[in-house]
């Protein structure tokens, strides 16, 4: 039962329905990479990784993320769904739903994001010449593999429902393959696919029209979404209102979640806060470490930081959808919480504050003025290279590139 508070908005500690799905309050693990798969499959860390959120009280936590190709993958352990990783995701699953709360896949492909170098792959982008992570050129995605990666994502999300997980959210942000279709800057196509905002949404619609075409409403299908890629000439949140409601009308999701920045042009412009400029260029690879020794501070750009960062977009995008929304972005206190309810939010979306104490949303639920640890210091980030952690608190510890043990296998 919705419980209200005074002012007769839904507090955040009551129940929230996401298409088939009710949390057991309106708090959301973001998807944070964690950096703790070993060979595409899930660890003891990564399981114990998310069942530390679920113990501390979010209604939700998400995986990120979990690439549906090979060639989509950010780094080369990341999760795949294959054969192979099956048995790990669900003992993942199990130990998050043992603790009360609901565990959702963040799938994608990460396009001109991807390492190719790690891959062994061309990273793909909607054109020829453009940039990727790996400071390589990327491929001209072609029909063939547009329609590779759309039946991917179905696939995907069916084989969430397999591994015994309540959400997908389907990553349609960050310049990850969607979105580089998406923002003007990076799709440069003359053909279907290219020009207009309708053309350029045209993939990313796809791809949610296969999701629910082959799950239905087995599982609740989220997405996220940018409202801005934080550079010139990239997607405009006027764009991100025209998507929204398209894919509204679609009938292919049951919430959204908007979002910003490009992990390929302007990273930080969705993290506020400090730019650790140094602590990146140690754990990067190379040719990426002496590029970055030399660019880092172009790249890595500095944003301050303010609770809610991210509202002033997303209340335009709130004034023209219906279907739930997750409001992220330096949502950090009980105070931070209400506003969103307040502004017509049904769900936020925790991440830093999370890394640094994992059982916050406890404490809040048991005292609403208890303040977040969290800094913004943003050190946290370079950390997903060798096992995503809050540094201020794991300062002076030693965390390997390759965690654990395969989980779920004699």
């Amino acid at each position: 039962m919705e419980h209200v508070l005074e002012n007769g908005t839904p507090d955040v500690f009551s129940p929230g329905r996401i298409g088939p799905l009710t949390l057991r309050n309106r708090i959301i693990k973001a998807a944070t990479y964690e950096g703790l798969s070993h060979r595409s499959r899930v660890t003891t860390d990564l399981v114990d990784f998310h069942r530390a959120y679920a113990a501390g009280g979010v209604g939700m936590t998400t995986v990120a993320y979990c690439a549906v190709a090979p060639d989509g993958r950010t780094a080369p352990d990341q999760i795949q769904w294959t054969d192979e990783a099956m048995p790990g995701l669900r003992v993942l699953t199990e130990a998050v739903q043992a603790e009360g709360a609901a565990i959702s896949a963040q799938i994608g492909h990460a396009g001109p994001v991807a390492d190719s170098r790690g891959n062994k792959r061309h990273a793909l982008s909607p054109s020829t010449r453009f940039p990727n992570m790996s400071f390589g050129v990327s491929r001209k995605a072609k029909a063939a593999d547009l329609e590779r990666i759309t039946s991917a994502h179905a696939a995907a999300a069916v084989r969430a429902i397999e591994a015994g997980f309540d959400a997908v959210e389907v990553h349609l942000g960050h310049s990850y393959l969607p979105s580089a279709f998406l923002s003007p800057k990076v799709n440069h196509r003359k053909d279907e696919f290219g020009g207009s905002l309708e053309n350029r949404a045209r993939f990313g619609r796809g791809i949610l029209r296969a999701v629910r075409d082959a799950v239905g409403d087995r599982i609740a299908i989220l997405t996220k979404l940018n409202m801005s890629d934080g550079v010139r000439g990239g997607i405009t949140v006027e764009e991100a209102i025209q998507t929204a409601q398209w894919i509204e009308q679609d009938g292919t999701v049951d919430a959204f979640e908007m979002t910003g920045g490009s992990s390929l042009l302007n990273p930080m412009y969705l993290f506020r806060g400090g730019a650790p400029v140094k602590e990146f260029v140690e754990v990067m690879p190379q040719p990426i470490k002496t590029v970055m020794r030399f660019a880092g501070k172009q790249f890595i750009r500095e944003y301050p930081y303010r609770d809610a960062y991210l509202l002033d977009d997303a209340r335009k995008v709130r004034a023209e959808i219906t279907l739930p929304m997750v409001l992220l972005g330096g949502i950090t206190d009980r105070s931070s919480m209400d506003l969103a309810m307040q502004e017509g939010f049904e769900f936020v979306a925790m991440g830093r504050a999370l890394l640094r104490e994992p059982d916050l949303v406890n404490r809040i639920a048991a005292d609403a003025a208890t303040p977040s640890l969290c800094i913004h210091c943003n050190l946290c980030m370079p950390t997903n290279f060798v096992g995503t952690h809050c540094p201020v608190v794991h300062e002076g510890s030693s965390r390997s590139a390759t965690w654990g043990t395969p989980a779920g296998y004699a």
